[in-house]
């Protein structure tokens, strides 16, 4: 087993400098580079804190009459305003939620990103973490020193469990669509995929390109049919769905059809063309992604893409029970996504 002074002498710094970034000392100066190079050096030695150990060591004496009682925490990357905007993220956590119940376990610890700083030596004490959003691998690192049994929900990465959906088929199935029912001039309303960027001192949120509007973009580009003036991108909101229509709409050459990227923005963005007096689909057709409840009762119900994110969420209790039940390999569940047809584009 690796030992603090070993890391030290592979990252060339003293052994109490490595001691307090593993313990998430925050009042240390050490550059963001160093305390990444420890991080990382000691996943690589396999460094073990010493709660770690000790629930490594205590876990076989768990058992009771009715089988192990896990206790795990449900680690959430978006606000509870952001899973209010967009269900998306509400569905998978119920998902967590009740297959938990199902199982019989009772303990589920629910933290939010803005809880997430100084909590990691909490971890060790529980059984394991689901994670449910894109978070950075310098976190996971660094959460995963305290706690080996992590499963990633709409995240990969290749040591850890996942389970995730294959975002480019998905927009292929909305793109194809539009495409087999005449549409050529397609836009595109998006929101910004966000991921964490961990500090030990602070948490930052960075941007990244979101998948759908890269698929879109390819798609259009291999049609040589891409017209960036067509391509609207605010956030993840119905209030976002409903402004970027309306500006759409001020703009005016609006496209025959466009590929909205979650329900919840369809939604604003139906409300913006309904007080413009422009029908759909006869004016425009839309299809939109997620398949939200609510997609079905729209004025007119939506075509749009399923994602079928509570399975996702009950996948991910399934494979950390299996991790902790013995299995060591990492696995990766990719969930089928299917194209839902109605009546918003024709």
């Amino acid at each position: 087993m690796a030992t603090i002074k070993e890391i030290a002498k592979r990252v060339n710094v003293s052994a109490a400098t490595v001691s307090r970034v593993l313990n998430y000392d925050e009042t240390l100066s050490a550059s963001p580079a160093t305390k990444e190079k420890i991080f990382s050096t000691a996943k690589e030695l396999n460094y073990q804190t010493l709660r770690s150990r000790r629930k490594q060591n205590q876990f076989l004496l768990k058992q009771t009459a009715e089988g192990l009682q896990f206790r795990l925490a449900m680690i959430l990357l978006h606000s509870k305003e952001e899973e209010t905007n967009d269900p998306f993220w509400l569905s998978i956590r119920e998902g967590v939620e009740k297959e938990c119940a199902l199982r019989g376990i009772s303990s589920v610890k629910l933290i939010r990103l803005q809880q997430l700083t100084g909590a990691e030596k909490e971890f060790s004490d529980l059984d394991g973490l689901i994670i449910i959003g894109r978070v950075d691998g310098a976190i996971l690192k660094s959460l995963n020193l305290y706690n080996r049994n992590i499963v990633l929900i709409n995240q990969e990465a290749a040591e850890y469990d996942s389970v995730v959906f294959d975002f480019d088929k998905a927009t292929c199935l909305a793109l194809d669509h539009l495409t087999k029912r005449g549409y050529s001039r397609i836009g595109y309303i998006g929101g910004k995929e966000k991921i964490t960027v961990a500090e030990l001192q602070a948490l930052k949120k960075n941007n990244t390109k979101d998948v759908r509007k890269i698929v879109y973009e390819n798609k259009m580009r291999q049609r040589n049919s891409f017209d960036p003036e067509l391509v609207y991108v605010k956030e993840y909101t119905i209030q976002s769905g409903y402004d970027l229509m309306k500006l759409a709409i001020e703009k005016g050459n609006l496209p025959e059809a466009f590929f909205i990227a979650s329900d919840s923005m369809a939604l604003g963005a139906l409300r913006a063309l309904q007080e413009a007096n422009i029908r759909v689909p006869e004016q425009i057709g839309i299809v939109s992604f997620n398949d939200i409840e609510i997609a079905q009762y729209t004025s007119p119900p939506l075509t749009t893409v399923k994602i079928p994110t509570e399975e996702m969420g009950r996948m991910g209790v399934k494979l950390m029970i299996d991790r902790l039940q013995g299995r060591e390999l990492p696995l990766k569940v990719l969930v089928p996504a299917e194209l839902v047809v109605r009546e918003s584009c024709i």
